[in-house]
């Protein structure tokens, strides 16, 4: 069923793009270098973005407060930007801020330094793509990492690209997989340090779950290119440090896979192709010296394919995939990992930003140290980063968790969570297999669908008000078990499905919740899905963007909506803000794409009305507000 969108995407992959660098005038002190100090104190100083999700733990808050609650509702645009051509589609990226420097990617692999005083173009580096490439889910990139003199970011043909910051220059380019058979890169790189050897590395996943390929993490000396280590997310799959075999990710016999005695491998099929891939972007935990990322799907999503025949499906876990992975940032080892979905049958992922945070645990009033996700099988995790760094879960050894809430309506697939062993208690919600000479099984309803309670879209945390703020859908599909065989470069799924609505009046549900409880502290519901990310401040806000093309802000406390303002095209990127000369500025891509227009369903009749765009806005307060 992945085929459709994927034709309807590839006639404007055929059209080449040429890799070019416009060198123009420069803002003053644009070629001050990015140091590891700046990047590690990135959310303390506004002036500054300098890593996806706005500081090393993906909090995505910031300090500023002349934007607020009082003042906001008289926000004005202070300039657009278009991104140009035809090539618009999803523009789902964050954007960095240096020096009065927007650097930002766009679809089909483009890069764009724009000046933040006025919005006018810098350079442009479009990146040449071949018309083989396979993303599964739209042509998007989700943004740049920066370090040095350098900008980073990965493209939809399997390679990752060094760019000078000041002039787009190619300053190196690695490819680390074959887009032919479906390896790609649609996520932001990340830059961490090991605290061990005091080097700077260059952090980054691979895509492909869907085409089947074996997921990857891999760390890179920024200045070279070259690769420190790389870790498998298939259970059984040898990891690499410094161009040598290392360690065997999990068990070196892949319990958690069941045996073949007639493949030549003496593993399934699905073991040789088994997705993992951590395509969205990292966070640091650097007490712990350790990279946090969600690892991807199995593959294929078919839940048969990976259970031994005659046996019961929730006997087979198919490691390390739909879980967060806790990876030593000296040695590319699995340290710790927690797993959502244990041989996720409903392509529910796991890639959702991993939040890094504390809390008073209210019994003990001790501090925890927890890591806090939702994911798209429904429900948000909080778990023990402590007990992650020794271990916990990897594999067969007790579990992190420490709670886990629904934060949509209407799941089916699973009432809860034993906390005692990490495992969901699953409703007999497990798509089954075709019945003896039928082409497919029977179908069945399940919620959230495969587009998940939420999807890649980042969620944000207000240490203010101690609430995490989740863009989510409320949505269903029919679901069947198709019969497949692996073929390189084509759709590697086995399920087939339709996207249903759950409620008549709403997709979106904007949500707050307590991480301490689980409690839904408010909710703000949207016709249209949201599919953008979120930011929130010390004005008291919180912001998004709505799939029909609004901007808005509300109230972080209560959920009231306080403001928005209509891009033109609906807006599937995420917010920054950053302070400059004396005024604070809100930062957001507009232009549809993304996952959901590809799947149609009933999900067809609202994407249609989204006009496509490609463009960057930024906001600030009038003068008079502003000096106040």
């Amino acid at each position: 069923m992945l085929q459709n969108p994927l034709i309807s995407v590839r006639p404007a992959l055929r059209l080449a793009t040429v890799a070019v660098a416009a060198a123009c005038a420069f803002p003053a002190g644009a070629a001050n270098p990015v140091t590891w100090d700046a990047i590690q104190n990135d959310h303390q100083t506004p002036t500054d973005v300098l890593s996806y999700g706005m500081g090393l733990k993906a909090q995505r808050h910031s300090p500023l407060t002349q934007i607020n609650t009082e003042t906001v509702g008289a926000m004005v645009p202070a300039w657009s930007f278009s991104f140009g051509g035809e090539k618009q589609r999803g523009q789902e990226a964050q954007a960095l801020v240096h020096d009065g420097v927007i650097y930002v990617t766009a679809s089909y692999s483009r890069f764009f330094a724009i000046d933040a005083r006025s919005g006018k173009r810098l350079w442009e580096y479009e990146y040449r793509l071949p018309d083989n490439i396979r993303p599964c889910c739209d042509v998007v990139n989700r943004g740049p990492a920066i370090y040095g003199d350098k900008v980073f970011f990965g493209t939809l043909d399997a390679a990752i690209v060094a760019l000078n910051k000041d002039s787009g220059e190619v300053v190196w380019k690695k490819k680390f997989g074959d887009h032919k058979i479906g390896y790609t890169m649609t996520g932001a790189p990340f830059i961490v340090k090991d605290q061990k050897s005091g080097k700077v590395l260059l952090v980054h996943g691979s895509s492909g779950d869907e085409f089947g390929v074996v997921g990857w993490l891999f760390a890179r000396d920024p200045d070279t290119g070259e690769e420190v280590w790389a870790r498998p997310m298939v259970e059984g799959h040898m990891g690499r440090l410094n161009g040598k075999d290392s360690t065997i990710t999990g068990d070196a016999k892949a319990p958690s896979w069941p045996d073949d005695p007639k493949s030549p491998t003496g593993k399934v099929e699905a073991w040789s192709h088994g997705g993992g891939a951590p395509w969205q972007t990292a966070s640091f935990d650097i007490e712990n010296n350790m990279v946090v990322i969600g690892a991807g799907n199995p593959a294929p999503w078919n839940t048969w394919k990976r259970t031994k025949e005659g046996d019961d499906p929730r006997n087979w876990d198919s490691l390390f995939t739909s879980g967060q992975a806790y990876v030593d940032a000296s040695t590319g080892e699995l340290k710790g990992f927690f797993q959502h979905t244990p041989n996720d049958a409903w392509d529910f992922s796991g890639n959702n930003s991993v939040v890094l945070f504390e809390y008073k645990d209210p019994k003990s009033g001790k501090l925890v140290k927890a890591s806090a996700h939702a994911d798209r099988n429904g429900f948000f995790f909080v778990t023990d980063r402590e007990k992650l760094a020794k271990g916990a879960g990897y594999p067969n050894k007790p579990t992190s968790l420490i709670g886990a809430w629904p934060f949509v309506d209407g799941i089916t697939w699973a009432s809860g969570f034993d906390l005692k062993t990490g495992k969901p208690v699953e409703k007999d919600n497990r798509p089954q297999q075709p019945k003896k000479g039928a082409d497919k099984g029977e179908s069945i309803f399940v919620s959230p669908p495969f587009l998940g309670g939420t999807n890649w879209m980042p969620m944000s945390f207000n240490p203010d008000t101690g609430l995490f703020y989740i863009p989510a859908n409320h949505w269903a599909m029919d679901y069947w078990t198709e019969h497949l065989t692996y073929k390189a470069g084509s759709a590697y799924l086995g399920q087939g499905f339709r996207i249903k609505k759950l409620f008549d009046d709403h997709v979106g549900t904007f949500r707050a919740i307590d991480p301490k409880t689980g409690k839904i502290v408010w909710e703000h519901k949207e016709e249209f899905p949201l599919w953008a990310g979120t930011l929130t401040t010390s004005g008291n806000l919180v912001f998004t963007g709505t799939s029909d093309g609004y901007v808005k802000a509300f109230d972080a406390k209560n959920g009231k909506e306080l403001w928005k303002f209509q891009t033109g095209s609906g807006v599937v990127s995420v917010p920054i803000t950053w302070e400059m000369d004396g005024e604070q500025y809100v930062g957001i891509q507009s232009g549809y794409g993304g996952a959901v227009p590809l799947w149609g369903g009933d999900m067809a009749e609202l994407t249609r009305q989204v006009t496509q765009g490609g463009s960057f806005w930024a906001f600030k307060l009038p003068k008079q507000l502003a000096a106040r």
